[in-house]
């Protein structure tokens, strides 16, 4: 709770990853890649509880075991390959049997996100007064430096007028998918964490890793294995 707000940390987790198989309960440096994001809604000063959304019994079963509680199990339909993002977010909000003034998303592709990167969104948006807000990083390549082609395969920049030195680019930045987090009724209106008014909460690119394939796979094990991020072991 923050400034007397309730907030429930949501982790969707389906069972049928394509580009990593299984993904959701590999071992990523000695333990399952959704404990990462279950020992981080754990670790936050602010959130209230923490809950799983899935159809799938051993994601269910594992997830247990570190501390998150499954209120129910995820309809099938609502885990297929091409079901949007926030269908079984807004299938919590009517099943889950209880209200919060605030939800908040962990996608558990984002085992790099820390606890004090929960707890300064949270802050970020209550002090702010903002219906939502979610996690950014600067965007790489800069799409100042972006081109198309055209028929023939020429380039064609994606702007006119580009800067000459990078110092005068304007900071970009695009979704990293680590946070996402909105007031309950803010959900149920706009259907979307994301509206006009959403907040951008930046966070460095050793935080930022959404793992999507088994070169992102690799690269988290190598930066936990390394020591390069400090997200608690």
């Amino acid at each position: 709770m923050y400034k007397q707000a309730k907030i429930l940390a949501v982790i969707p987790a389906r069972g049928g990853s394509k580009g990593v198989k299984r993904k959701n309960i590999r071992p990523l440096a000695g333990k399952p890649l959704i404990a990462w994001s279950i020992e981080a809604a754990h670790n936050s000063r602010y959130v209230d509880r923490c809950v799983l959304s899935s159809e799938d019994a051993e994601i269910i079963e594992v997830a247990k075991q570190h501390g998150c509680d499954v209120p129910f199990v995820r309809p099938a339909d609502l885990a297929a390959d091409d079901t949007p993002g926030i269908a079984p977010v807004l299938h919590l909000l009517k099943n889950l049997g209880e209200t919060y003034d605030y939800l908040l998303l962990l996608q558990p592709t984002s085992p790099l996100r820390r606890a004090e990167d929960i707890d300064a969104i949270i802050e970020l948006c209550l002090d702010k007064a903002a219906s939502s807000a979610v996690s950014v990083e600067k965007a790489e390549p800069h799409p100042y430096w972006c081109f198309q082609t055209n028929a023939q395969q020429q380039l064609q920049p994606l702007f006119s007028d580009i800067p000459a030195r990078r110092q005068d680019l304007p900071a970009m930045y695009s979704l990293n998918g680590a946070l996402y987090l909105s007031t309950w009724q803010h959900l149920i209106e706009q259907q979307s964490f994301i509206s006009k008014d959403t907040l951008a909460y930046p966070m460095s690119r050793s935080h930022s890793a959404d793992i999507d394939t088994e070169l992102d796979f690799a690269w988290c094990e190598f930066l936990l294995q390394q020591g390069l991020t400090d997200v608690r072991k």
